[in-house]
């Protein structure tokens, strides 16, 4: 089995990017890379894992937080809920998990199997379940390809743990998940029934890391070499700038452990005379100038500091802000009937169809694995 062994500036462009891919939620990655980046000084590895690469009968559990982005930054992780979840999870199945996976690649989510993965000595596959981040337990590739919806495992920095042993669909687990996050201060981790490799290998969003680490580094060479970090985002995931501007409204409050509101930016310069207006649950999910809906889920609407190139989460989000709002095409996977089901914008209470903007990209995986 082929792995990549990361170095501290490999998870500094993965953090950089999946705060990208996040599209203002999954929580931010800084604070997970800060941990990461310390496992290694203290001699423990973080290896990826293509999903290709994966035994077939290999147990892969998906970790990731869960909560309100906010309370996470004011919150912070004690360190262990994920070795909590795995651990619960083995003891419940009687089965020792190989590789971790995370639910969704955008954000801190990014981070938290590679955490886990480090003190187990495990690896964690190139792929996650989303391509991005969506607000809801049952929003992924694997449960849209019928993943059971039981055992799964709850978590927080307090030590209390909650083991669902049965939930009768995707869409009730996260019900219990959410209400047992809001139970323990809406913030914690989870991780759902374990799959098989070869589920894994064939429902996965693939190389999602890779694509990450690509973002960030598309990011810091262009800061490098004084180009314009926004459209080498673009440019590099054949994604589409919607607007320059300055964060003229926000409107923010958590509601049954979501995130939920809007933010207005004004546009500025060439845009100058333009408004979006963009929908939050925890994650950006539809954005409208006075023409109409420009982007919805599950394609991606990115905000980004206009000069930087820094992801801005919808926690960070505050008046005055000079933005760029970029929009990236969603993995094919997401763009299935099925998975519209679950992802599109009638998911989400919207009572219009999903469009798609026009533009399809592919997760290209980086340099990096060896023998």
């Amino acid at each position: 089995m082929k792995f990549w062994t990361l170095d501290e500036p490999d998870i500094d462009r993965i953090a950089l990017g999946a705060g990208i891919l996040g599209t203002g939620g999954g929580g931010n990655p800084y604070l997970g890379s800060l941990v990461a980046k310390a496992l290694l000084r203290e001699g423990r590895r973080i290896c990826l894992v293509r999903p290709s690469d994966l035994a077939a009968d290999a147990q892969v559990l998906a970790l990731s937080g869960i909560g309100a982005p906010t309370v996470g930054v004011e919150r912070m992780a004690e360190g262990d809920e994920g070795l909590r979840v795995v651990r619960a999870m083995e003891d419940y199945t009687g089965r020792r998990i190989d590789a971790l996976i995370a639910d969704e690649v955008g954000g801190s989510n990014a981070m938290t199997p590679m955490i886990a993965a480090a003190k187990l000595d495990i690896p964690v596959v190139d792929a996650d379940g989303m391509g991005r981040a969506f607000p809801e337990v049952q929003m992924t590739t694997f449960f849209v390809h019928g993943h059971v919806s039981h055992p799964a495992v709850l978590a927080d920095f307090e030590g209390n743990v909650m083991v669902v042993t049965a939930a009768t669909s995707p869409q009730m687990l996260e019900r219990l998940l959410r209400a047992g996050t809001v139970a323990m201060g809406c913030t914690a981790y989870f991780g759902t029934a374990p799959m098989s490799g070869a589920f894994v290998a064939r429902y996965a969003v693939p190389h999602s890391l890779s694509q990450a680490w690509s973002l960030g580094q598309t990011v810091l060479a262009a800061r490098a070499g004084k180009a314009d970090p926004v459209a080498a985002i673009v440019a590099a995931s054949g994604g589409a700038l919607l607007l320059r501007g300055k964060v003229s409204d926000v409107q923010r409050s958590v509601t049954g452990g979501f995130v939920r509101g809007r933010l207005t930016v004004d546009g500025l310069d060439e845009d100058a005379g333009r408004t979006l207006r963009i929908d939050i649950q925890n994650e950006n999910l539809v954005a409208r100038d006075a023409g109409g809906v420009l982007v919805m889920v599950p394609d991606l609407i990115c905000i980004v500091d206009a000069e930087t190139g820094r992801p801005i989460g919808t926690e960070e989000q505050r008046y005055g802000l000079r933005v760029a709002v970029v929009a990236l095409p969603a993995h094919a996977l997401l763009r299935s009937e099925a998975a519209l089901g679950s992802v599109g914008p009638r998911a989400f209470g919207y009572d219009f169809d999903y469009a798609p903007v026009g533009f399809s990209s592919e997760a290209l995986p980086a340099p990096g694995y060896g023998a």
